[in-house]
């Protein structure tokens, strides 16, 4: 309803309440398929704030809160120096709010420990200050380096460019295997050990197989199918795998059979259009975007550019024989991504 600040110089824009009553119930469906069989209780810290009055605010927590602390904190400095947009008192004020929070946990659950990434230290460090003050009591903040990813320099954060997305509408359950099955090298070690429940002999293992034979990405793998079980559950985690390894030509769209499952996930992934058995290869290419036109269709043909089920193809016509379950993988060069799905008319 406020918005945590950060350095950037703009406020955040305000939702409405119906956007941010939807996202609490998409975020309580997240913590519970990733603490499913785990004794955790939720609670909405709304439901404290909703009747607190304004001036009993400012009497029992505002007086407790130095304004140096507050001005302080690096975001607040960027914001109001030459350079900044400045920042409305809404969003100066939401230390307030998450020291609270703490206060609130600590009073009514008997929570003393936070955790939090390095990015919300102040805003933590804010609630146990209050605590002591308040009530004299003891309570203690855990915080985590921001996860930084080695290859690009960009932390791992929703605000970043190719955002990765727990909710399956906005980032799929194949994308989002394909995300970590696609990572470097040099970051894998540490996200088997931040992103996984495995164990340090099992990540040990893993990681001295990994440099064995780096190409066979054993890391990468692991790290995909452990993080999408958690994620996702273990049926869309095999269907996820079932896709990329066919998209990836590990495994041939044949061995998928009548996995309607399986064949919904790759029609959501690549384009999916109809032929006859006998069509023209050049229509499905342009019909698919894979080529501009009938033209490009033929040089690409021409230039041993098109596959078949994997299997390179120079003629314009498909045959009955490519057809298995009533569908076959075309693809341009060697990115899976320049793939698509032809179905029997």
């Amino acid at each position: 309803m406020i918005g945590d600040p950060d350095g950037k110089a703009q406020e955040r824009e305000l939702q409405s309440f119906d956007d941010i009553n939807a996202n609490k119930a998409k975020i309580v469906g997240q913590y519970r398929q990733l603490f499913s069989g785990l004794p955790f209780e939720l609670v909405d810290n709304y439901d404290w704030f909703k009747d607190v009055a304004y001036l009993n605010f400012l009497r029992d927590i505002g007086k407790h809160i130095p304004l140096a602390q507050m001005l302080g904190r690096e975001f607040v400095r960027s914001r109001l120096g030459e350079e900044g947009a400045g920042i409305s008192y809404a969003e100066f004020s939401y230390v307030l709010i998450q020291a609270y929070d703490f206060l609130r946990l600590y009073e009514d659950k008997q929570v003393t420990l936070q955790l939090c990434g390095s990015d919300q230290w102040g805003n933590s460090i804010a609630g146990v200050d209050l605590i002591r003050r308040k009530n004299g009591g003891e309570a203690h903040v855990y915080s985590t380096p921001l996860v930084v990813n080695k290859a690009t320099g960009q932390k791992f954060g929703k605000s970043e460019a190719g955002a990765v997305w727990l909710d399956p509408k906005k980032t799929t359950p194949t994308q989002f295997y394909q995300f970590w099955i696609n990572l470097d090298d040099d970051g894998v070690e540490d996200y088997l050990k931040i992103f996984t429940l495995l164990d340090r002999p099992t990540i040990e293992d893993i990681v001295s197989q990994q440099r064995q034979d780096p190409g066979a990405r054993v890391a990468q793998t692991r790290l995909a199918d452990e993080v999408t079980h958690l994620v996702h559950g273990e049926e869309r985690m095999n269907r996820a795998k079932t896709v990329t390894e066919v998209l990836t030509g590990k495994m041939l769209l044949a061995n998928v059979g009548d996995n309607v499952h399986a064949i919904d996930d790759l029609r959501a992934e690549i384009p999916c259009v109809k032929a006859t058995e006998t069509g023209e290869i050049t229509e499905a290419l342009v019909d698919s975007g894979l080529a501009t036109s009938k033209s490009n269709a033929r040089q690409l043909l021409n230039s041993n550019a098109i596959s078949v089920n994997g299997q390179k193809v120079s003629r314009e016509q498909f045959e009955p024989g490519d057809f298995q379950n009533g569908r076959l993988m075309i693809r341009r060069g060697k990115a899976f991504k320049d793939s698509a799905l032809i179905e029997v008319a």
